[in-house]
């Protein structure tokens, strides 16, 4: 999934400012993320305190670590919108990418120990009981679940937000392993006593590859990775489009954040004045800024024709 940020209510005269709305829904979805975790471990303990079923410890152990996980995104989202200052110029939004491997860190972890006690009840079967107070509980972590996932895709679309993209992976899978928890509940019911500890091995199979994407796009944003190609090409068309623009080359991009951060140099007709070179630098800057909202643009003006040595 590639997370792109949109400008925010631009065309409406009394909109809140985007960065504004982009804060502000982000620590909706920290605070709501944290609350939501809390209750979901209040009920699955209750649930598995009642039937003992190991699926259902997988579950609460998922939500134990996804309330750390949410408490770590709260507090590293609020540092992300910091502004920048004089010792970090280009903000804080790394931030994010630094809690998105922590997180990362939390589920590899839960799914370690949920396979050691899969095991173990597989060696060691143990009949599960109280089945019914297991399957209402179970269905209302899935409804919970579902309410904050909604909440988490929608602050995703409108603020490109890393962080908040990690915490709703974690929780889809989250909302997948209650349904088959739920399943394994159900099967349980039936005497199938091995189904509580194999549908568990298949919750921490989903949660070690749900943790791949999130380790991609933190590892990418911290080592500086390139923007998709494809953004790169836009801004290659964008700043050739001005007929005063001759040509361009050394086009550096990468993401700190929410914010794209390009770096291009123009060539121009060596005969202009540094005005109109700054004049025409600034149109091309503009135009690329109308595309990636926020983005943080240097733009180099070269005269055309002349070889410079390139940095790879």
């Amino acid at each position: 999934m590639r997370i792109t940020s949109q400008p925010l209510n631009s065309g409406h005269r009394n909109a809140e400012p985007p960065q504004k709305q982009a804060s502000r829904l982000l620590k909706l979805a920290t605070v709501a993320s944290v609350a939501a975790a809390c209750l979901l471990i209040t009920i699955k303990a209750f649930a598995y305190v009642n039937t003992d079923a190991v699926s259902i410890l997988a579950s609460l152990l998922d939500s134990v670590m996804d309330a750390g996980a949410s408490l770590l995104n709260l507090i590293a989202v609020r540092y992300a919108l910091t502004p920048a200052d004089r010792n970090h110029r280009f903000g804080h939004g790394k931030a994010e990418s630094l809690a998105a491997l922590f997180q990362a860190g939390f589920i590899l972890a839960s799914s370690a120990f949920l396979i050691h006690e899969a095991i173990h009840r597989l060696l060691t079967p143990v009949a599960v009981t109280e089945v019914r107070s297991g399957v209402v509980v179970m269905i209302l972590a899935m409804t919970v679940t579902t309410a904050l996932v909604s909440l988490q895709r929608y602050v995703v679309r409108r603020t490109g937000s890393m962080a908040i993209h990690a915490d709703s992976v974690h929780y889809r899978a989250d909302l997948l392993s209650n349904a088959a928890t739920l399943v394994a509940l159900l099967l349980a019911g039936q005497g199938i006593t091995k189904a509580d500890p194999v549908f568990a091995l298949l919750i921490a199979g989903y949660l070690l590859v749900s943790t791949r994407e999130i380790l991609r796009q933190a590892l990418n944003e911290l080592l500086d990775r390139e923007l998709p190609e494809t953004q790169r090409q836009v801004i290659k068309e964008i700043a050739l489009a001005n007929p005063e623009v001759k040509g361009m080359h050394d086009l550096r991009t990468r993401r700190s954040g929410r914010t794209p951060i390009i770096q291009l140099h123009l060539e121009m007709d060596a005969d202009i004045s540094l005005r109109e070179a700054h004049r025409i630098a600034d149109e091309v800057e503009t135009a690329i800024s109308k595309i990636f909202p926020g983005a943080d643009i240097v733009v180099h003006q070269d005269p055309a024709g002349l070889v410079e040595i390139q940095r790879w």
